[in-house]
């Protein structure tokens, strides 16, 4: 059964100028006000609550060198939200975080890590793979997630509770990053697969969808970062960048990962970017369409957890 789970953080974005907050902890009710919840429940879904974050402190004057924004939060928010998906996942549910940025992603990480690992599939306009190795501005998880959940971090954030790799690389699938991102070569050097945004335009969502799922294996994780459409689609996001896909594309990539992924993550809308509301409807209607089979075709053990 699926059951949505919110986690409205906006811990690891960097503020979108001097003294402000990012809009991003705001999505999980803007979608439910655009009626996600509603036709999740029609589907037969349930409602898992809401894991809250501590408070956003924009710390760049005084933050040391060697840690990310908002660690310590970062951190607690990490444990609580891993001990709720770990719930769901204990009952045999399949849940739908609603996001919040990306560093939930540590969360869900945790959470099947402590069940023995599954694989993961990453849908993101950026490969979010900036560490310490490969740059001097290491801050906003956010942009390090990918990293920091393949073992490429700070221990901090990357071996919360011993456990890094959260996901193995070599079980991690990449797609849909722009063709300059800057630290491409290097996500292709390390995880299992890379597609980039311009593969599922030329050779078809469910092709690049079947061969990430190849790499992920019989169970993984799906992460979607909503960049991953293009800005003249969804515009209402931390760093729109030209050369994404479209919507039919992103629910093709979901109808095809769906079923064998034992959870999803849903990151960096930005309500605040979108004041009528529009962006958040056309999400719901990209979610229901993509996600009703989630979670239809994971194996689990006699307890009903992924196996």
């Amino acid at each position: 059964m699926i059951t949505l789970l919110s986690a409205p953080s906006n811990l690891g974005l960097r503020p979108p100028e001097a003294g402000s907050v990012p809009g991003a902890a705001k999505a999980p009710e803007a979608l439910r006000e655009a009626g996600l919840h509603a036709r999740f429940a029609a589907l037969g879904a349930t409602d898992s609550g809401v894991v809250l974050a501590g408070r956003y402190v924009d710390d760049d004057a005084t933050r040391p060198p060697g840690l990310v924004r908002n660690e310590s939060a970062t951190i607690d928010h990490s444990l609580r939200l891993a001990a709720r998906i770990g719930a769901a996942l204990d009952r045999g549910d399949a849940p739908v975080v609603l996001g919040g940025d990306c560093a939930i992603l540590l969360g869900a990480g945790l959470a099947v890590a402590r069940r023995g690992g599954v694989g993961l599939v990453h849908v993101d306009g950026h490969t979010d793979f900036r560490h310490p190795g490969n740059s001097d501005e290491c801050a906003s998880v956010a942009g390090e997630a990918l990293a920091a959940a393949v073992g490429r971090h700070w221990p901090a954030i990357a071996d919360i509770e011993g456990r890094s790799p959260y996901f193995a690389p070599e079980r991690t699938a990449h797609i849909g990053h722009r063709s300059d991102d800057e630290d491409q070569e290097e996500v292709r050097a390390f995880l299992g697969r890379v597609t980039p945004a311009s593969d599922i335009i030329e050779r078809g969502a469910a092709r690049v969808a079947a061969d990430a799922a190849a790499v992920a294996g019989p169970d993984y994780w799906l992460q979607v970062d909503v960049d991953v459409l293009d800005p003249e689609v969804m515009p209402a996001v931390d760093s729109p960048d030209p050369g994404g896909i479209r919507a039919p594309e992103l629910t093709t990539l979901l109808q095809e990962l769906a079923p064998h992924a034992v959870g999803i993550s849903i990151t960096v809308f930005d309500p605040d970017l979108d004041p009528d509301g529009r962006y958040a409807r056309l999400l719901v209607d990209i979610l229901t369409a993509g996600l009703t089979d989630l979670g239809s075709r994971v194996r689990r053990d006699d307890g009903g957890v992924p196996g």
